[in-house]
């Protein structure tokens, strides 16, 4: 699967009217956290991948993130597979990773037709706008950006806002 994904920095205060008037409906809240791996044979920062498990409502999730596939959203492959979470950090420990971060933060979530929209508060880092679809095929790939910044336009956000910092690049920067 590759996630089709925008962010933005946003003033959610002015993004949910938004999202009412375009007719989005809210799924959900929840409270993610995100703890980063580093491995033992490659950095992942010079790579462009990302390995973490989300702690979500008692459960976790193991995710990989491939390498960014374009120049101007956050585009890339995404596996996500369900894991006992204390298990999963032995096992990487036992394999040499380490802890490279971790970020906490709370997730509104909204779908607009087949687009999800989040609204994220990052703990440190303030307020985001995240836009997101998944699709099989590269060759979708540009239709669905062009979803996704269409979308944007009509809650006042312009391509140009686009950033490709991930929250950890930005927890990690905000530290040095």
């Amino acid at each position: 699967m590759i996630e089709v994904e925008v962010k933005v920095s946003a003033d959610h205060s002015k993004i949910r009217p938004l999202l009412e008037k375009i007719g989005a409906g809210k799924i959900g809240v929840e409270e993610q956290a995100d703890t980063y791996f580093a491995a033992p044979y490659r950095d992942f920062a010079k790579t462009d991948e990302a390995l973490r498990i989300r702690s979500l409502g008692g459960q976790a999730v193991l995710t990989y993130k491939g390498p960014k596939l374009d120049k101007v959203s956050k585009t890339r492959e995404e596996l996500e597979t369900p894991v006992d979470e204390a298990t999963a950090v032995k096992i990487f420990r036992a394999l040499g990773f380490s802890e490279a971060g971790a970020v906490r933060k709370k997730r509104e979530i909204f779908r607009a037709g087949e687009i999800i929209v989040c609204l994220d508060a990052v703990e440190g880092l303030g307020e985001f706008l995240e836009v997101e679809l998944d699709v099989e095929d590269e060759k979708d790939l540009g239709s669905s950006r062009d979803q996704l910044f269409k979308l944007l336009s009509q809650l006042g956000v312009d391509e140009k806002d686009s950033i490709r910092t991930s929250y950890l690049e930005m927890v990690l920067g905000n530290k040095n």
